[in-house]
């Protein structure tokens, strides 16, 4: 897990925490479930945009 970014990080710690999968996070920060993947794994890094609506949602929970 060392080579994840720290939104990657962040997202799956929110995750466990808030018992919520993949795609009810898709829906609430309104991205796609493939993209929620991409991001998580680290095969591409979120856009500034991308973790602000992530980040917004998990402010909201």
């Amino acid at each position: 897990m060392d080579n994840l970014s720290e939104l990657a990080k962040e997202l799956i710690k929110f995750e466990r925490d808030n018992d919520l999968n993949d795609n009810e996070v898709a829906f609430g920060s309104h991205l796609s479930v493939e993209r929620i993947h991409d991001i998580k794994s680290s095969n591409s890094a979120a856009t500034s945009e991308e973790a602000e609506l992530l980040q917004r949602f998990m402010q909201s929970k």
